[in-house]
């Protein structure tokens, strides 16, 4: 199962802290659909998982993984980097 990082969870709580988005809402990682395998992965703002996505939620950090991306991601590490305003994430291998 994917992890997140104590800096993925604060950049996530972050991105959703927005007064706009509700509360509950999280990031979503997907695969895009129709793209060749290896498929690409997006991270969009969601306010609520589909059915069949993973949830993850750490340190307040809510995290929906689409079906196909879990199985990509499932030995996984989900880290970020802040810079200012700016949110990278990265994947990196478990520890």
């Amino acid at each position: 199962m994917l992890t997140i990082t104590e800096t993925a969870a604060e950049a996530i709580r972050g991105i959703v802290a927005s007064p706009e988005i509700p509360d509950g809402a999280g990031i979503r990682i997907a695969t895009q659909p129709g793209a060749e395998q290896p498929a690409p992965l997006e991270v969009t703002v969601a306010e609520v998982p589909a059915d069949s996505d993973q949830v993850l939620d750490e340190a307040g950090a809510r995290v929906f993984v689409e079906e196909h991306a879990a199985e990509i991601l499932d030995d996984k590490t989900l880290d970020a980097q802040i810079e200012g305003q700016r949110v990278g994430f990265y994947i990196g291998e478990q520890l």
